[in-house]
């Protein structure tokens, strides 16, 4: 039983389209723009319901952070199914923690390589050759152009993804479940994977006397094993927060003095 109008699905993208940078912090990113932007869809789910109203928004305030325009997607699918769930469709959290965290990494590339890559400098060009001779018409040009391009492609990604949630909701529960879910949370680390390679980069300048010739410790683990020093990082890093416990902000503060004490020393 459909419960969301399309008023209150357009007050849930508006939201999410201005305030998902709003609250940022190394922790959670764009979490609290998230829940923010769920706001107006539980208060209508759960009218007559605090305590579910409660669980929904802390349920969407983990950790979440994608490219913003193109990611509306994610929140219209999410509204989709928080609606279903209001039903009395069987859905834990960690199907949407799933679909959220296994989404969010491919739909940021995407809307990086479209916005950033390709339309942001297209539509910059334009606005620069139209304001060569001082005129401001280049910046005005740029700014209604890029509202009405990401504004309209934000929102119907936001109702198109709500409709797909809605037809694809069997899918997430039932027999296949339990695959789904696996295969949604193998995806996620494929992603996380693919950016630990790409973004993180630990060297050593060890020098070790070896007879009339010394061995670079770097270019030997280089020949048998690239990036090893940067996966043992994440390793530590994913072993610090999932089985100590230690917030992100106190790990990045060990790896701060980690990075200093292996400079002094030499190791790194």
């Amino acid at each position: 039983m459909a419960k969301l109008t399309k008023k209150d699905l357009r007050k849930g993208w508006l939201t999410w389209a201005m305030f998902n940078l709003s609250s940022m912090s190394f922790e959670k990113l764009e979490a609290h723009g998230f829940a923010h932007s769920m706001v107006p869809i539980v208060e209508k789910l759960y009218k007559d319901d605090p305590e579910e109203k409660k669980k929904a928004l802390v349920r969407h305030s983990t950790f979440y952070n994608t490219e913003p325009q193109v990611g509306s997607v994610v929140n219209g699918i999410i509204a989709s199914m928080e609606e279903e769930r209001s039903n009395g469709t069987p859905m834990d959290d960690e199907v949407m923690l799933s679909i959220k965290t296994s989404l969010m990494g491919p739909v940021a590339g995407i809307g990086d390589s479209i916005l950033q890559g390709i339309l942001i400098p297209l539509l910059l060009s334009i606005g620069m050759g139209l304001s060569k001779t001082g005129s401001a018409i280049g910046v005005i040009f740029y700014i209604i152009a890029f509202i009405g391009i990401v504004g309209g492609l934000s929102y119907f990604l936001y109702m198109r993804g709500y409709k797909v949630g809605v037809s694809a909701i069997d899918n997430f529960i039932g027999i296949h479940s339990e695959a789904i879910r696996s295969a949604l949370n193998v995806l996620g680390l494929v992603v996380v994977g693919g950016l630990a390679a790409m973004f993180v980069h630990v060297v050593t300048p060890i020098v070790i006397p070896n007879g009339e010739k010394a061995v670079h410790l770097q270019e030997t683990i280089n020949s048998f094993f690239p990036g090893l020093l940067g996966l043992a990082a994440v390793l530590f890093c994913w072993w610090l927060i999932a089985m100590k416990k230690i917030s992100a902000v106190k790990v990045l503060l060990i790896l701060i003095v980690v990075a200093i004490v292996g400079v002094f020393t030499g190791v790194l």
